[in-house]
């Protein structure tokens, strides 16, 4: 029997994408306990075509997997949309947690980990992607516009595809333009629950740097040396 934890976790879809069955039965009752709705795929090419043909509203994803990594589904889901996910891996090299990060992914958990913390880190990264249910006034900064209530950015007439995580950095930032945040202050306020390392915000600002710059704000986000980062607007 689900919770009622809050709507969305009621009705969110989650994809489980693991080739171990035991491993993959087990996290989706707990998932199912906690009121989710869950699809299953036990290799990659299987869960693109789940991908494409469920939605889901979050993607658990192994990075070991037959036929595809996960690092090359998490490129393909990523070239197509923003849903978000979160890695599996037994791999316990930080390169490879910080490459799946670079390429997209919203929080990684290692192996062996309690299925009571991927359900934690998967309503974390839900709240992080879901319309605030309070309405709150538009931001606006300069040329860049921040919905919070939508979880929408645009930089002028364009619109940022932002990634769950990079939406939550973007928006602390924009809330005080100027101030220097430390990557402690920035980790705490994009990802409280996890316990990702402090240079997992430097891969995530790197990947909201370029898709600023490519809407044409190559300035907005400054690098503050010895500090951390902010959001500068000259004149």
């Amino acid at each position: 029997m689900g919770s009622s934890t809050d709507t969305l976790e009621t009705v969110a879809l989650v994809l489980v994408v693991e080739d171990e069955p035991e491993i993959a039965e087990i996290l989706e009752g707990y998932l199912r306990r906690e009121g989710f709705r869950t699809e299953r795929a036990s290799d990659g090419k299987q869960a693109l075509n789940l991908i494409r043909a469920a939605r889901p509203d979050l993607v658990l994803l192994d990075i070991m997997l037959p036929e595809m990594d996960g690092l090359e589904v998490l490129r393909r889901v990523r070239s197509n949309g923003n849903t978000p996910v979160i890695l599996l891996t037994a791999r316990t090299e930080d390169l490879d947690k910080l490459l799946g990060l670079e390429l997209g992914a919203d929080d990684y958990v290692t192996k062996p980990f309690s299925p009571r913390e991927v359900v934690a880190r998967v309503k974390a990264v839900l709240r992080r992607a879901a319309p605030t249910e309070a309405s709150k006034p538009v931001l606006r900064v300069g040329p860049l516009e921040i919905d919070s209530e939508k979880v929408v950015a645009r930089l002028g007439a364009e619109r940022l595809e932002l990634t769950p995580t990079e939406f939550r950095l973007l928006e602390t930032l924009a809330r005080t333009p100027g101030k220097a945040f430390t990557r402690t202050e920035l980790l705490e306020a994009a990802l409280p629950e996890s316990d990702a390392l402090e240079r997992v915000v430097d891969v995530h600002l790197k990947n909201l740097r370029r898709k600023l710059e490519l809407a044409g704000g190559a300035n907005l986000l400054e690098t503050v040396r010895g500090v951390g980062y902010r959001l500068w607007l000259e004149g």
